[in-house]
């Protein structure tokens, strides 16, 4: 089948980009040391899982329960699930490491501690747990710098309810970078915040195996990982118009964009209306901190169209001029680059796999929280 004879909007993945993306990804970590823990969040796809590994099952991060159940059921047993665990979640999870040869949870109070330690221990079955660390983002996690967080880590190597296995962070503020190099220098602040912690975590006596940092910026980009165990990149599989922008990737490294047709031409108004809503693309404003206008995604071929506008099932592509948009008819397609694959593809039932215009595959993805 030709990619524009599927319906829109349609998401399309490129083979060789994807499988180039993972060969690289693949041997980056190789070559920093470590192991590769890709995030599936960005996919949430089986099929796309064993890419990123090799062609095998083998460790995963992921963002919900429901994907842990989906992943599990094909295979993959080495399962972090990379959210602060909520207390209700917890009976969910104890079956999941039942069944599983390694399920790791998160935690960064001592609220989670104390909860995972009674729902543990009710059970009569360990948990593995690894201390959730803020490493510049300020989004979650302890703040290594304080006697508490040590504290804190501590008592989880001592519940004898809970396999302590070690410290992790996402440095989420390498997407406020601006360049290459402030990519690099925030790596280096993850990369040194965390091994010192561990360090200072040692020499109070208390074991700290794994060292596992995250985002795909400063896995591209880190200069080098010395003391780290493992990386949880996600994004990187597909990449998309932000990790363009603030120079993760180039734009022939995006394997990714969303087929969609337009449904209505107005000239006078410069304006095309297509059926790529911000359910199709996502409302993702991308990387806005270096722009003076924001757009919802790149018009692939057609460098003077730019998506101005979405709602839930309507995006509204703005030219220059009228000439821009006057040559258009109702049905025409278009290819658009999401500002952020993760999101975007997340409403998609089907992924269509490509090669040149061919659709080759489709893979299926999991859906939800549960």
């Amino acid at each position: 089948m030709n990619l524009f004879d599927l319906e829109s909007p349609a998401f399309l993945i490129d083979v060789a980009r994807l499988e180039r993306n993972s060969r690289m990804m693949l041997e980056r970590a190789k070559g920093l040391g470590v192991r590769l823990r890709p995030h599936v969040k960005t996919h949430k796809s089986v099929e796309i899982a064993r890419i990123q590994l090799g062609g095998r099952e083998g460790p995963v991060t992921v963002s919900t329960l429901a994907e842990a159940r989906f992943f599990l059921e094909a295979g993959f047993t080495d399962i972090t699930y990379a959210v602060p665990i909520s207390p209700q979640k917890l009976t969910s999870v104890q079956m999941l490491a039942e069944k599983c040869a390694s399920f790791n949870i998160l935690l960064d109070s001592e609220d989670g501690a104390d909860a995972v330690d009674r729902a543990a221990r009710t059970k009569g079955f360990c948990l593995s747990v690894f201390l959730k660390v803020d490493s510049g983002y300020h989004r979650a996690g302890v703040d290594p710098s304080l006697a508490e967080s040590i504290t804190l880590a501590e008592r989880l190597e001592d519940s004898k309810w809970i396999d302590f296995k070690g410290i992790l962070t996402h440095a989420g503020q390498s997407y406020h970078a601006h360049s290459q190099d402030e990519i690099r220098d925030v790596a280096e602040v993850e990369r040194s915040r965390m091994v010192q912690f561990g360090q200072l975590l040692r020499s109070a006596g208390i074991l700290c195996p794994e060292i596992s940092v995250g985002s795909t910026p400063t896995a591209v980009h880190a200069r080098h990982l010395e003391g780290v165990t493992e990386i949880r990149p996600g994004n990187y599989i597909f990449f998309d118009k932000y990790q363009a922008d603030i120079g993760t990737c180039s734009l022939e490294d995006c394997a990714v964009s969303v087929m969609t047709r337009v449904i209505g031409v107005y000239p006078e108004g410069k304006r095309l209306v297509v059926d790529a809503g911000a359910l199709a693309l996502s409302k993702d404003p991308g990387a806005d901190h270096m722009v003076s206008e924001t757009v919802f995604g790149l018009v692939l071929d057609h460098p003077n169209l730019r998506v101005a506008g979405l709602s839930q099932e309507h995006g509204t592509i703005i030219g220059n001029t009228e000439k821009d948009v006057a040559g258009f008819r109702v049905g025409d397609a278009l290819r658009i680059l999401p500002n952020h694959s993760c999101l975007a593809a997340a409403l998609h039932p089907w992924y269509f796999l490509t090669d040149g215009e061919q659709v080759v595959d489709r893979f299926q993805p999991v859906r939800g929280w549960r």
